[in-house]
């Protein structure tokens, strides 16, 4: 296969990643192989393919002479694409459970075919090596085909352990990995007011398969899946829509189910040394295989809307502790304006409620504590009421879920005025990886 060509020196960061912003772990880049050209071709040369199928196989691996500038993001490199990147918005994530009959060597396998077929999807390619349209007739092809054509939009696969592929439910080492599992990497408690979904919680392994397209992030998801068969198995999935944060500066602040600004103090790839202090994960002596990775928290949150809509304007920014036109705090100034929560109104009363969203969440009342979020919407159809089955798939990256998410959730859902308003039906904590260099597998260092 013809590879994609190499950035240049001004495109790429310390690390030798491509980078699209400040900041970004793997960011966007343009070029690659075009799916488009590839479908061209194939259409040019179909009088070719019938000399015989090696002429098929060649046609259908064959880079378009001259095909759409792309955007791609680069798979390779210190850390995992899909954290800092700037947010896309459309999200396929699924977790997976490794099969009983599974073995360690299997595991390996996966991996290492998985880590192929991610670098092939995010450059633009099939997830096969020998391309969507070539390979034996008689067979199943290396690709489902629905991504032919189609830019990878800034296609980011983001790969993550769970607790239980250390030691699974019954505290059996499956895979010899239990010495090496971080301190922090335990599943999340059961929150005030949870009503967690067993079937839509947790898993052995998980994938974030981001993009701006959302067939081409299904795609992904889809051909790991198959890839996997025989060795696991989709235990729950997740598409998400409008992302919920921005995770860079050149993005706006997008908006919730709810009509608010979200994410408004959620951090950006550009602030690296809150990155550094606040996402990285912390080397432990036993899990030194994590450095440079990340621990990811998902919790899908249900949201009320139709309860929500019939409230005043009043009460929703007095909830929320902000305006909702602008998104500025109700102490005064602009969105990025940094609220004053002793300032008070008429009566002496806070013009930030205390218990507000805004106030309980706000790095001021947490020890400091921040994280970068890479939330979306859902909308899953109509309830059994008839009613939105609709909320928030909230996604964060922090250093230790210890200090950076388990404290703050804890007062939430006990305090927080916006908590009457939501349900927390689904839970899950992944340690994530570092990044992937040529050659290497996604997770290699744990299994050396």
């Amino acid at each position: 296969m013809t590879p994609s060509p190499s950035p240049s020196s001004s495109e790429l960061s310390d690390s030798g990643r491509a980078m699209a912003s400040p900041g970004s772990d793997n960011s966007a880049k343009r070029g690659g192989l075009s799916r488009r050209g590839l479908l061209g071709s194939a259409g040019a040369g179909a009088a070719v393919a019938l000399a015989g199928a090696g002429a098929m196989a060649a046609t259908g691996r064959a880079q378009a002479a001259s095909g759409p500038s792309w955007s791609t993001v680069a798979f390779h490199g210190a850390r995992q694409a899909g954290i800092t990147t700037a947010a896309q918005d459309r999200l396929h994530f699924a977790a997976f459970d490794v099969l009983p009959s599974a073995t360690r060597d299997d595991l390996v396998q996966l991996l290492k075919d998985w880590t192929a077929a991610a670098a092939r999807m995010t450059s633009g390619n099939g997830a096969g090596p020998t391309g969507p349209l070539s390979g034996p007739y008689d067979a199943p092809p290396d690709d489902t085909g629905e991504a032919i054509g189609l830019d990878p939009a800034n296609l980011t696969i983001t790969f993550g352990f769970g607790p239980t592929l250390f030691r699974d439910a019954a505290g059996a080492d499956r895979f010899g990995l239990a010495a090496r599992q971080p301190d922090a990497l335990t599943r999340l408690p059961h929150f005030p007011a949870d009503n967690l979904d067993p079937a839509g919680s947790d898993g052995d392994l998980v994938v974030q398969a981001c993009s701006n397209d959302p067939q081409v992030a299904v795609h992904a998801i889809r051909n790991l899946t198959r890839i996997a068969f025989g060795r696991a198995a989709i235990r729950w999935s997740q598409l998400g829509f409008g992302r919920t944060s921005s995770t860079s500066t050149t993005q706006a602040t997008p908006r919730n189910l709810f009509g608010f600004k979200d994410g408004t103090n959620s951090l950006r790839a550009e602030d690296t040394t809150n990155i550094d202090a606040h996402v990285w994960a912390r080397p432990e002596p036993r899990a030194a295989w994590l450095e440079g990775g990340s621990y990811l928290v998902a919790r899908k949150i249900a949201m009320h809307v139709e309860t929500w809509d019939r409230g005043s304007l009043r009460e929703q920014e007095n909830i929320i502790g902000r305006t909702k036109a602008e998104g500025a705090p109700l102490s005064g100034g602009h969105e990025f304006t940094a609220p004053d929560f002793a300032l008070a109104g008429r009566g002496g009363t806070p013009l930030v409620d205390a218990a507000s969203h805004l106030a309980i969440a706000h790095p001021e009342h947490n020890n400091g504590v921040r994280m970068l979020r890479r939330g979306y919407n859902y909308v899953d159809g109509s309830n059994q009421l008839g009613r939105l089955a609709a909320g928030l798939f909230f996604i964060a990256f922090v250093t230790d879920p210890r200090t950076h998410y388990i404290p703050m959730q804890t007062a939430m859902a006990s305090q927080d005025l916006l908590s009457e308003y939501l349900q927390h039906i689904g839970s899950g904590l992944w340690a994530v990886p570092p990044g992937i260099a040529e050659g290497e597998f996604v997770g290699q260092s744990l299994f050396a």
